[in-house]
């Protein structure tokens, strides 16, 4: 008897175990984005046309800013930055003997001419003075009076000759007409040698900021055009993550959200921030829109992570990204 009812009730058991295990609430399921690890390679390149000597670096090798990386003919650079220095050294010599005064010799002698005119003039004033007593007394002509008088401003006259002399002797020799143009050639001659050395330093080529050696594009022996790039560098600051967000959950997402990344092998503490999400659906297949299928629209966006953290990732490389893990609410149950 308690067989018969024992079986049933085993069987209902099992029964309502069952629907429990298909019909119980399931948590929502993770949300997770495929995408891949991808980065701007800066393709360094020199600005001038020329053939290249030396490559410093090797491709996988770590380079910090201003590290060099290649080097271009620069014979005829240095001639030119060469040419353009004597140019301008002979043109500061010309300014300087225009700005110089007369030679010392000269200007020894225009003083003492102004002082023999000095003198001069002196010993006239004194002999017109005693002529001018003498003629009150009667013991002088009026004409004595007046060879003086005229004697003294011949001596005045004179004097000023001799003062303008020794001021041309001692002011610059050149006109000021000539010395500002000799100055405007001064500077006109000292850009072209700082172009001259700007090109002479461009023939050397530096990291412009810290990286990976991509590749090397071009080697030693080889005729680079200006631009053509001669070295692939990959700043940490340049790798990102590229990824496919679902429609349905295009409105979740926002450009600063912070995210996860998980990838083979991948340390579980990166991390980044939303940079970019397509303003229209991209890399599907084409299909005709409808209600039901609206759900197969994705959209690219991309995530950079911190230069440090973005070491660990190489580009190609598929890598998982979901949302950052929210802070509880201060105050929530």
């Amino acid at each position: 008897m308690i067989r018969r009812f024992l079986i049933p009730a085993v069987l209902l058991a099992l029964v309502a175990a069952a629907a429990w295990v298909l019909f119980r609430p399931k948590p929502p399921t993770p949300v997770a984005w495929q995408g891949y690890a991808e980065a701007d390679f800066v393709k360094v390149g020199p600005t001038q046309a020329g053939l290249l000597t030396a490559v410093r670096v090797a491709r996988g090798d770590r380079v910090v800013k201003g590290q060099p990386l290649f080097e271009q003919d620069d014979a005829q650079d240095r001639a030119a930055v060469d040419q353009a220095r004597r140019m301008l050294e002979q043109a500061r010599g010309q300014l300087a003997n225009l700005l110089a005064p007369a030679k010392p010799s000269e200007i020894d002698q225009a003083q003492a001419n102004l002082s023999d005119a000095e003198a001069a003039r002196d010993r006239a004033q004194e002999d017109l003075r005693r002529s001018s007593q003498l003629l009150r007394t009667g013991s002088a002509t009026q004409q004595i009076v007046d060879q003086e008088d005229a004697a003294l401003r011949s001596t005045q006259a004179k004097v000023a000759a001799a003062t303008a002399a020794l001021s041309t002797a001692q002011a610059p020799m050149g006109r000021p007409s000539e010395i500002e143009a000799q100055k405007s050639l001064v500077d006109a001659l000292d850009a072209a040698r700082n172009q001259a050395q700007w090109r002479l330093d461009q023939r050397s080529v530096a990291a412009p900021e810290a990286g990976l050696v991509a590749d090397v594009i071009a080697f030693p022996g080889e005729t680079l055009a200006a631009g053509a790039p001669a070295i692939s560098l990959l700043p940490p600051g340049n790798v990102f993550v590229r990824f496919f967000i679902p429609e349905p959950e295009l409105a979740k997402v926002h450009v600063g959200d912070k995210v996860d990344f998980a990838c083979d092998n991948c340390p579980a503490d990166l991390a980044g921030t939303v940079s970019f999400i397509a303003p229209k659906a991209e890399y599907t297949p084409p299909f005709i829109y409808s209600e039901s299928t609206r759900g197969k629209f994705v959209f690219v966006a991309e995530a950079r992570p911190a230069p440090d953290p973005a070491r660990r990732l190489n580009p190609g490389e598929p890598v998982t990204v979901t949302p950052a893990a929210q802070a509880p609410v201060a105050g929530a149950p």
